[in-house]
């Protein structure tokens, strides 16, 4: 038999996330009974680092360009937008609605050695990319390695 290891902190940490999902979940079906087009989301974003920049790439199928807004305030990067509902049918003709539409707020810290003078995003084909530069003094450069210079032999 294996000695697992108790971690008291590990519960508390479940027992949040399943709070989450219960709250979550009754926002979600309150919002069903009322109005099914909208409801609270959120999209899925990556955060990754290259040598020059951190990349900020968020899923957001379906809203233009034009509905989305990029702010950087205190250390920030704040994304908003809203995905609207067509009412190409009326919501009687629908037999499910599983995609979510609405507005959706997100919002990142940023790490001290972002240059915030020179953000800049991408949008193509619904995917937003927000690409934030590194400080010079941060980015990574090549050490050289010196010899040592031959120890010059004393005069007598």
């Amino acid at each position: 038999m294996a000695i697992i290891r108790w971690d008291p902190f590990r519960d508390l940490v479940t027992l949040r996330e399943r709070m989450n999902r219960l709250f979550e979940d009754m926002a979600a079906s309150r919002s069903e009974g009322k109005d099914l087009m909208t409801s609270t989301w959120v999209p899925s974003v990556d955060i990754f680092e290259t040598e020059s920049d951190v990349v900020l790439a968020a899923e957001v199928p379906g809203i233009d360009e034009k509905d989305i807004e990029i702010k950087v305030e205190d250390n920030t990067l704040t994304i908003k937008g809203e995905r609207k509902f067509e009412k190409e049918t009326k919501e009687e003709n629908y037999h499910r609605i599983e995609r979510s539409y609405g507005s959706f707020f997100r919002s990142f810290a940023l790490p001290s050695y972002v240059d915030h003078e020179k953000i800049e995003a991408q949008f193509e084909n619904g995917v937003l990319k927000v690409h934030m530069p590194k400080k010079a003094e941060v980015k990574p450069r090549k050490v050289r390695i010196l010899k040592p210079q031959a120890a010059e032999k004393p005069k007598k």
